[in-house]
């Protein structure tokens, strides 16, 4: 029993990828050693723990560069804002509507701000025209992901790549 302790066993498999059985930590030590390779514990939960005799640099070199594959593939989704008047020029309006356009055929979500100040708040239906226009000029697209909401002094209007 306290030989079990201090020299427990585990089931190893060889750097070929063939299971070579249950042996003593001792010996699968040494049968890494004999290979000049390290033995590393891939299962630690098991019973008994699973043991792979393999060049540990090389699996860590290989481990970075598959997460490094990974990371480069996936696209971030980042959230443009674009910051609107309700009495904005038709210039303005425009060179707005072909950036949210731009951050659209990108990829990204598009916030589309418009604020009020002073006695604006007091025709909210300005800015709903305004957000109907943006809809009609980005609908062929983008898709509305929720309706214009009014918040505190500014109305918001999320849009999405169809």
């Amino acid at each position: 029993m306290n030989d079990q302790i201090r020299n427990p066993k585990v089931r190893v498999i060889s750097s070929e990828g063939k299971q070579i059985g249950i042996l003593s930590s001792r010996e699968a030590l040494s049968l890494a050693e004999e290979e000049n390779l390290d033995l590393v514990e891939i299962s630690p939960n098991s019973d008994p723990p699973v043991c792979k005799v393999m060049d540990f640099g090389k699996y860590k070199y290989e481990l970075s560069k598959k997460e490094k594959m990974v990371k480069k593939k996936q696209h971030v989704i980042h959230i443009k804002e674009i910051r609107m008047r309700p009495s904005i020029e038709e210039h303005d309006f425009d060179f707005k509507v072909k950036n949210a356009r731009k951050f659209i055929e990108q990829g990204n979500k598009v916030k589309i701000n418009v604020l009020f100040r002073g006695r604006e708040l007091a025709h909210k239906e300005f800015g709903d025209q305004l957000m109907k226009r943006v809809e009609e000029e980005l609908g062929d697209i983008a898709r509305v992901e929720n309706k214009p909401k009014l918040e505190g002094r500014s109305m918001v209007l999320f849009l999405v790549k169809k």
